[in-house]
């Protein structure tokens, strides 16, 4: 293992932490997967990314793990778990993580930081990755990458000591996605960059499942887009009356790339569809109870997040 190749773990091989790990085993790294139900056909048949940028992408052999304790000590660990599952997660970063490792959250929502890092070891440096990515998994071990793939990457807590140790740890890991063909930049402020892809996360990944469709037929629909930029605007509103400061451009600017995008399925809509957990309190709840200690109200977010709680209670038969 060397300063310039560190050993990588990804924690959860889905549809991010398999395209992530993919792109950084091709460019060299040192990666390891953990699965669980996708072991068998990924040792068997290898890790496809079927790529609308980088064309037809397998990775085979697979350095593939049922159990975390099996894995060697891993300098970075990319945790591509949803949310929903923090907890469950740590013995697993416990195992796998090498002395003084980073861990990096690349996950949706606010405040998932806050609540992992109790449980962590104080030796491990905790990071945040926020992923501008349309991907999807199609089969056992097979991901569709639509669009985007970029990572933003900023320090939350751990041993650094000060910002200048922080932010040197974190342009580690923008260059480290960059070896791989991957646009990332530095993230001074983990919350204010948080607070910014929520404007994107909290309207289409919820709509999605409310309404049944992709962004293309949302942006199409004069209501639909009504409901989005409000949404948009409330989540800004709220970033603000936190204290971080968005661009101005913020809300046009997404609404421009979303219409340019091709028609995408948010993650939430897949979680829905396969009678999965969605990630309500990362993506609505914790924005909400933050917005509202600020003094600014949501109200159609959180009406969103009231018609979610319902089908979700529905679908997983609560």
């Amino acid at each position: 293992m060397s300063e310039s190749r560190p050993r990588i773990g990804i924690i959860g091989t889905g549809a991010i932490g398999g395209f992530y790990g993919l792109m950084l085993a091709r460019a060299g790294y040192d990666v390891h997967f953990l699965l669980r139900s996708e072991y068998s056909a990924v040792v068997e048949n290898g890790l496809v990314v079927n790529s609308a940028q980088h064309g037809s992408l397998k990775l085979q052999p697979v350095q593939a793990y049922r159990d975390a304790e099996q894995m060697p000590p891993c300098d970075w660990l990319l945790v591509g778990a949803k949310s929903t599952n923090n907890a469950a997660l740590v013995p697993a970063i416990r195992a796998a993580a090498a002395p003084d490792a980073k861990v990096v959250l690349l996950q949706n929502g606010l405040g998932i930081e806050d609540g992992l890092r109790p449980l962590l070891p104080s030796n491990l440096h905790l990071l945040g990755g926020l992923c501008f990515i349309c991907a999807h998994r199609s089969a056992m071990g097979v991901i569709e990458h639509e669009a985007l793939g970029g990572i933003n990457i900023a320090y939350h807590s751990g041993p650094a000591d000060g910002q200048e140790a922080q932010m040197s740890l974190v342009q580690e890991g923008v260059s480290m996605f960059k070896a791989a063909g991957i646009d990332s930049t530095a993230m001074a402020d983990l919350a204010q960059a948080r607070w910014q892809k929520l404007v994107w996360n909290a309207p289409y990944n919820g709509l999605s499942v409310l309404l049944g469709a992709g962004t293309k037929p949302l942006m199409e629909n004069p209501d639909s887009l009504a409901l989005v930029r409000a949404i948009m605007e409330e989540t800004f509103a709220a970033a603000t009356a936190c204290g971080c400061q968005l661009p101005e451009v913020l809300v046009d600017r997404m609404l421009v790339a979303t219409s340019r995008m091709p028609d995408y399925l948010p993650s939430m809509y897949h979680d829905f569809a396969h009678r999965r957990p969605m990630e309500l309190e990362a993506i609505y709840a914790a924005p909400l109870a933050a917005a509202a200690q600020a003094g600014c109200a949501m109200p159609k977010t959180e009406a969103l997040l009231q018609a979610l709680r319902f089908l979700e209670a529905r679908n997983l038969d609560r």
